[in-house]
Formats: C-alpha cells, structure tokens, sequence
C-alpha cells in the first residue's frame, strides 16, 4: 500500500498532491485521485482545495498546530477572540475545538474533523495589531479583547466577561486601540475597564 511511503509526509503540517506526486513518483493527476480516493476513505484530511495532512498528524497536532491551519485556511487572518485570550491565560474558559480568528473578507464557520474554525469579519481599518509567533498570527491579548468586545458591542459575538481577567491586560494600550473603534466598543469597554 502506498500509505506506507506517505507516511513521510508526518512531519509536515500539511502537503500538495504535487508533494505525494514527488513521493510516489506518480502524475500530479494520480496524486490528485489518490489523494481524493485515501480522504474519502480517512486515511488523509483535506485541509482546502489541493492541502492536506495525514488523519495521524491531525490527531497528534497542538494548539498551535491548529492556529497555522487557522492561518491557511482564510487569508488574511490572525488568531483571536476566546482563542487568543485563552492562549494567554487571560480567560478561564476554554474552548476545545474551536479556533476564532478575525478576517477582513467574510464571516465563515469551517469544519474539519471536529475542530471548528470561526472567522468574523471586521473592518480593513480594526485590522491590526497583531504578530507573528511560531509561524502563526495572533492578536495581541490586549487587542484580542478590544476584538470580542466590538463584535460584542454589535450583536455579533457573545462571551462571558467575568471570565476575563482584566488586570493581566494592558489598560494604556487597549486606550490606544480603541482611538479608531465605534462609540459604542469604546462605551463597553470604557464601562468593563473603567478607563
């Protein structure tokens, strides 16, 4: 069986048809047939049109694993909301299978193999101040909250806020962000923050 020689493919996160091509020494086309053939038959997930991984690396992948496909999967994007606040220990709520991340193209709900993907979009001009870290883009923790609450403040996210833990946030950096957000974002936050 040639799942035996794919099995090379385990460190990577993900791979092309053309990479099994090159593998197997087989057509692109094979490949691409192969790889439809062994997805519907769950040896391998397809991540996005022509990206996939092997089903044992999903199973083994880490968070941030999970936040690289989150990257791929809608570009741009970057991790945040619940996601980033929990990777930062500013929530104590935990979200198991779920990744938000915020876009600036459209709002989208994506399932692959139990692991939700949200993405909410926000305006070109809220789109900032975020980095790249371990390959994967993340808001900042201080800007990951100011996110939750402008989607928030328009009826378009739900948290509980007396899981934050404020006082791990920055008060004078989340004043600089919010210069550019809705009255109504800056009037929560004003309230939640007392800023």
């Amino acid at each position: 069986m040639r799942y035996r020689e794919l099995r090379k493919l385990n460190s990577r996160l993900y791979f092309t048809y053309e990479e099994v091509a090159d593998i197997l020494g087989i057509s692109p086309d094979s490949a691409k047939v192969l790889c439809t053939r062994y997805s519907k038959i769950g040896l391998i997930i397809r991540i996005k049109k022509s990206l996939y991984t092997l089903k044992e690396r999903w199973e083994k992948n880490s968070p941030e694993d999970f936040f690289k496909i989150s990257n791929i999967l809608q570009v741009p994007s970057y991790i945040s909301l619940m996601t980033a606040l929990s990777y930062y220990e500013i929530t104590t709520q935990v979200q198991r299978g779920v990744i938000e991340s915020v876009c600036v193209r459209r709002t989208l709900k994506k399932t692959i193999e139990n692991t939700e993907f949200n993405y909410y979009k926000i305006n070109r001009n809220l789109y900032f101040d975020f980095l790249k870290k371990d390959d994967f883009f993340i808001a900042s923790k201080e800007k990951a909250f100011v996110d939750a609450v402008y989607l928030y403040s328009f009826g378009k996210y739900s948290f509980d806020f007396d899981s934050i833990d404020i006082s791990k946030l920055d008060m004078k950096k989340i004043k600089k962000i919010i210069k550019v957000f809705p009255e109504r974002t800056k009037q929560i936050l004003k309230k939640i923050c007392k800023i």
